[in-house]
């Protein structure tokens, strides 16, 4: 029999981006894959018709990654390059590693050749109690799933 393996817990997370950014964020999402489907159908002998689905292009999911707003201007520098329009040196590969509750890797996400599509500031409201949160969106070329 087996040993059981309790899946991870979403908590223990942390992100690094080359030479760009080595943090930790509130959320992090979009780590995936997805094959674009063609539709199509075709007439048979008597008018039936044959619906097929065929695998299309290849899509990577883009990397959203959030957290508090702080004196850190490591996300904003890395966007500055591509709004000056240096994508090229903004590429850089990456990892988002996630931890047990020992603290001991368990799975690793790795893209390669990404760069900030987009970086948000928090929204600000004097009534609320809350932290303010920047965002930071990330497209790539590729993602892959390991483990240590």
């Amino acid at each position: 029999m087996a040993a059981r393996k309790d899946p991870a817990g979403s908590m223990r997370f942390f992100v690094d981006v080359g030479n760009w950014i080595k943090g930790t964020f509130r959320e992090c999402s979009g780590m995936g894959s997805e094959t674009e489907l063609i539709e199509t159908k075709e007439s048979l002998k008597g008018g039936h018709l044959e619906y097929m689905k065929v695998p299309g292009a290849l899509k990577w999911e883009n990397i959203t990654l959030k957290r508090g707003v702080t004196d850190d201007m490591q996300i904003w520098k890395w966007r500055k390059k591509v709004e000056e329009g240096d994508v090229q040196g903004a590429r850089t590969n990456g990892s988002v590693i996630l931890y047990d509750s020992q603290n001991q890797e368990i799975a690793r996400w790795s893209f390669k050749s990404g760069w900030p599509q987009k970086v948000s500031g928090p929204t600000f409201n004097a009534t609320t109690n809350e932290i303010g949160i920047e965002e930071l969106v990330i497209v790539h070329e590729g993602i892959e799933r390991g483990s240590p």
